[in-house]
């Protein structure tokens, strides 16, 4: 159990972390961060990490750490849904962001759940190395060290059990003192007195990888976590340690482990299978295992860097289709040589975040999704339809009515920019091809949208607003 202290106040006056921007309180949440710190665990291999994921790990090193955990919640505890979604913040970029929040924060907010963000690894707390090999000055400790001066973090080593110790400091709060209460300080509570049915982990892009890794590795000891929402990981799992500890790397494949303690779905996009190398990774669902694997979405795309920073729940289908257009619009640090990805990822999150949820209270599982259709290569490739949409998959009315091909790769540039896939509008001649009247096509994609909503892909909730902006974003008459 790590020490608790908070909510944590002074420096620049908020946390700091790259998310959504508009105000939580006008949609009915607070915002609070803590400060967790304590002793972690590094873990050691009592065998070889295979390829099947059945790993065997034990207590190595130990170190001290102080981190902190960012806490979203409805301001009315009645509004709790009882489910806290624990996302293991990303570091890619060098500095703490919570793009699985921008990706479901709208659903997350109308059912009533609670967040937590955690920084788990070094990078975000004190700078170090991003995952492709570059330094980075960005961390807690630089840019706010007023608030977060007194922070330390041993190593990424270390965050398997740092992720642990939050889970256990959301369920079984200690006080400012330590487990069981010895200052006789009233205990601090992170999520106040909220009553948690649910405890979800879930982490994007090399946050997945790490989470491969905890389900395979330390879930097993750990059994902190009720579920695991893994979303865009690659071919293999994060190193189980990194120097200065005896470094471990995972194999490639990883799979997850085929006696999964708790329910996992992994959620990929087209630029995950094949850029990102998950696709021979790729197993049978199972008692416990989900797969959906989502036709003409990116690792990153509009939604991520443009719709969903704004996206509260109270712009119009006008504003929201604005946004959402096509563009070539540079990232801080990025540029693109074409419209990046508009896909509907979002919305397909939303309901994998429910029916993992579902699962979790009454044992139903998620759908079974059809696979993406492959071409082996080499380089391996998507097959697609007459309009260069892949084939197969979970299938949404973006792409079963089309206006664009809808991408996860061709997208040029160094660095992130190949992550962001690319968007390619049909042009006039095409669309009148197709559709008749802009109310044929809204006809049609209202059918498609029903079947995917009947599929279990789109919930029922999102389907007004997917036609309400697909009726906006329209560009025939």
């Amino acid at each position: 159990m790590p020490s608790i202290e908070g909510p944590v106040t002074g420096g620049k006056g908020t946390p700091t972390i790259a998310a959504t921007t508009f105000d939580l309180a006008a949609v009915g949440y607070r915002q609070e961060e803590y400060f967790l710190s304590g002793t972690a665990t590094a873990f050691t291999a009592t065998g070889a990490l295979a390829t099947d994921g059945v790993w065997s790990v034990a207590p190595g090193a130990s170190a001290r750490y102080e981190t902190r955990v960012v806490i979203w919640r409805p301001n009315d505890p009645a509004r709790f849904n009882g489910t806290v979604v624990v996302e293991w913040l990303n570091v890619s970029g060098g500095a703490d962001a919570a793009p699985d929040w921008i990706f479901l924060h709208k659903h997350a907010i109308r059912e009533g759940m609670a967040w937590v963000g955690v920084s788990a690894q070094q990078v975000g707390v004190v700078g170090g190395t991003t995952i492709l090999r570059t330094p980075s000055t960005r961390g807690l400790t630089t840019l706010d060290p007023e608030r977060y001066g007194s922070l330390v973090h041993p190593g990424d080593s270390f965050s398997y059990d740092i992720f642990t110790q939050a889970g256990l400091a959301l369920r079984q709060p200690a006080d400012a003192a330590g487990a069981g209460g010895s200052s006789g300080a009233p205990a601090v509570r992170p999520l106040g007195e909220l009553a948690i049915e649910r405890l979800i982990a879930i982490g994007e892009s090399q946050s997945a990888f790490r989470l491969t890794t905890y389900i395979n590795a330390v879930d097993p000891i750990a059994r902190v976590y009720d579920g695991y929402l893994v979303h865009a990981r690659g071919g293999a799992g994060a190193a189980l340690a990194e120097e200065p500890q005896t470094a471990i790397a995972a194999p490639l494949p990883t799979f997850f482990r085929a006696d999964l303690r708790v329910p996992v779905l992994c959620v990929e996009a087209e630029t995950d299978l094949v850029m990102l190398g998950y696709l021979p990774a790729r197993q049978a669902d199972g008692e416990r295992f989900r797969l959906w694997e989502m036709a003409g979405t990116a690792h990153a795309d509009v939604y991520t860097i443009r719709v969903g920073a704004i996206d509260d729940g109270r712009r119009s289908p006008a504003e929201l289709a604005a946004a959402w257009a096509p563009t070539a619009a540079a990232v801080p640090g990025m540029s693109f040589a074409k419209p990046i990805n508009s896909g509907p990822q979002h919305w397909v999150l939303n309901a994998a975040l429910h029916h993992l949820e579902r699962w979790l209270e009454d044992g139903t599982p998620p759908p079974v999704a059809p696979r993406l259709e492959t071409v082996a290569g080499p380089p391996p490739s998507f097959a697609l339809d007459e309009h260069g949409n892949a084939r197969g998959g979970i299938r949404t009315p973006h792409l079963d009515v089309p206006t664009a091909t809808l991408s996860g790769l061709g997208q040029e540039g160094a660095g992130f920019a190949r992550l962001f896939g690319t968007t390619a509008p049909f042009d006039a001649a095409k669309l009148a091809a197709l559709y008749p009247s802009k109310s044929a096509y809204l006809e049609a994609f209202a059918r498609a949208t029903r079947a995917a909503v009947s599929a279990g892909f789109i919930l029922e909730a999102d389907a007004a607003d997917i036609e309400a902006i697909a009726a906006a974003a329209y560009p025939g008459s």
